[in-house]
């Protein structure tokens, strides 16, 4: 099974949008986790905006990146063009990627929403990738 991290700055918005995508569209066959440099809460707008599309995130909880290792992760993606702050274990996985896409944190409930749009167009070509590496 691989294993993917999406990290962002403080995981109460953008990660956690990216966890619950990638748990929903990779059905359980991918190992799926979400962290931050920093920890923050749960954005509830986040959650308001996910539920919109059917995507439950509301036990989902905000974890610093300290608390995991890189060598337990085939791919990490960087939400938010963090990924020169991270150690190079981190950066060097197998897949890694930096999305860099806006915080909505603070916006209008319109830019949740578009953040969230991005992202899970984003995620659905991860699942696919990494389903294809599985193949191999």
């Amino acid at each position: 099974m691989k294993r993917v991290m999406f990290v962002c700055k403080k995981n109460s918005r953008r990660s956690q949008m990216a966890e619950g995508f990638a748990r929903t569209f990779s059905k359980g066959t991918i190992s799926v986790t979400s962290s931050g440099i920093e920890t923050g809460e749960v954005d509830p707008l986040t959650v308001l905006v996910m539920s919109e599309v059917g995507i439950d995130i509301s036990n989902q909880t905000s974890k610093p990146l300290s608390d995991f290792n890189p060598e337990d992760y085939d791919a990490v993606i960087s939400l938010c063009g963090c990924g020169v702050n991270l150690p190079e274990a981190w950066v060097s996985r197998g897949v890694f990627q930096d999305w860099q896409l806006e915080d909505p944190e603070g916006q209008p409930i319109e830019t949740f929403r578009r953040v969230r749009d991005e992202l899970k167009e984003r995620v659905e070509s991860l699942v696919l990738q990494l389903w294809n590496a599985l193949e191999v």
